[in-house]
């Protein structure tokens, strides 16, 4: 080969090198966007599911007294504003005040026909016999009974009765008192102004919009993540046989592999939610009803378990915590770096023992795998038990009626840091294939 031709190689090559670290620029910046974006929104997600988990926590509601009085109180207030007796109520208590009245006389009549040794009772005696008549008192019974009951159900007894009754209710409410009150009351003003809503139904239905439109766009930027490595991978394969082309691609590929682990150690990973959506009971008659009471939540990203685990007070949970960040977060980073100065560094370092090491060797010690199954367990485990203790809440029956919901789920976190895991398999078997036409780097 002429040198002419050589040097028109080496433009050739040259500038399809240039043409390749440009598209994986513009590639690149693509995906640190989505990423940015997925971490941001993920971040928002987790503050507004803490936001509505507090809201709506089953201290402040059905454990709640409170609560429980302020729902008794409206049904009782209902119950006394709307009072009224039935035509066959009065009949009823027409016959009951008749049989009282007549027992009454009844009993007056065989006192007073007792023997009397005294002479003021046998002067009572005498007078009751020449001026009352018992049967004539009996005739009289139901038009008293009749008048007494008129008198009772007269609108201003009514009203006199309603008010005795609610002044006793409301006597009840203010002497119940619920130390939580002061706090949620504090917690939902804050809540309320941060969303501008004004009350608890308003709330929900605010969180639950804004919820399912950033799970949507969440998931979209995952995708799009996974899907310029995936446009990475197939420039490998494209260009499989261009050996010179290999490094540079290689290291860009180093970049696309940062990103995507940058972004499954941050984002959220798992979200735990255990709810009873509703319960409901009867009354005197009325439907008392609790909804949304939000037994547990917690979302954490792989950083956020580290940092839960280093600050419990528990040796063993600040070792477990201090592994996971060596093995899942540290290592894979020292050898993402360590495969860079491997493929652009000097034939000096490309030897350098610790480099080599950091490599080749230790792979396996890299965990971020056996991360991935583990927290795929720890979702399959918790959601079973979940799915257990809650439908022992599930009651159906004439007096009580409960319905539990399980939330817990994989989040979109997971699914670049599976990504990651993979692309990483895929770069190292690229390294391999490398070094194998590289004497540099053997």
């Amino acid at each position: 080969m002429t040198t002419q031709q050589i040097n028109t190689t080496a433009r050739k090559f040259g500038l399809a090198r240039i043409l390749l670290i440009l598209g994986l620029s513009l590639l690149l910046c693509g995906e640190a966007y989505f990423g940015y974006q997925l971490d941001v929104l993920s971040a928002e997600q987790e503050q507004i599911k803490e936001d509505y988990s507090m809201s709506n926590n089953i201290t402040f509601g059905l454990f709640s007294l409170d609560q429980w009085r302020e729902k008794i109180a409206a049904v009782v207030d209902r119950q006394v504003n709307d009072y009224k007796v039935t035509p066959a109520q009065k009949k009823v208590l027409q016959a009951k005040v008749e049989a009282q009245l007549s027992g009454l006389i009844n009993t007056v009549v065989k006192e007073i026909n007792k023997p009397q040794k005294s002479l003021g009772g046998k002067l009572k005696k005498f007078a009751f016999k020449q001026f009352v008549d018992p049967n004539q008192l009996q005739a009289q019974v139901p038009s008293f009974s009749k008048t007494i009951v008129d008198k009772v159900n007269s609108p201003a007894s009514i009203n006199r009765l309603k008010n005795i009754a609610t002044s006793k209710i409301d006597q009840l409410e203010n002497a119940t008192y619920d130390s939580t009150s002061v706090a949620y009351s504090q917690v939902t003003k804050s809540l309320y102004r941060k969303y501008q809503v004004s009350n608890p139904v308003d709330f929900n239905n605010e969180v639950n919009s804004h919820l399912a439109s950033i799970r949507k766009v969440t998931y979209n930027y995952a995708y799009a993540m996974l899907g310029c490595v995936v446009l990475v991978m197939m420039l490998w394969w494209l260009m499989r046989n261009k050996r010179e082309l290999q490094k540079t691609l290689f290291v860009m590929s180093l970049l696309f592999a940062f990103i995507l682990l940058a972004v499954g150690m941050t984002a959220s990973i798992i979200e735990v939610d255990a709810r009873i959506q509703t319960l409901n009971f009867m009354l005197m008659g009325e439907k008392v009803s609790f909804e949304n009471q939000v037994l547990f939540f917690q979302s954490k990203s792989i950083l956020g378990i580290v940092q839960t685990l280093i600050e419990q007070p528990k040796p063993d949970a600040i070792l477990v915590g201090i592994l996971i960040l060596l093995f899942v977060i540290i290592l894979p980073l020292l050898r993402m770096i360590a495969k860079g100065i491997v493929i652009l560094g000097s034939e000096k370092l490309a030897q350098n023992k610790v480099v080599k090491y950091l490599t080749f060797e230790l792979g396996k010690w890299d965990m971020a795998d056996v991360m991935v199954v583990g927290i795929a367990m720890t979702y399959i485990g918790l959601n079973g038990i979940l799915k257990s203790q809650l439908s022992n809440l599930n009651i159906s029956n004439e007096f009580l009626n409960t319905t539990t919901i399980n939330y817990t789920s994989l989040q979109p976190g997971y699914i670049i840091f599976v990504g990651y895991v993979a692309f990483e398999m895929v770069l190292t078997y690229r390294l391999n294939r490398i070094k194998t036409n590289d004497p540099v780097i053997r």
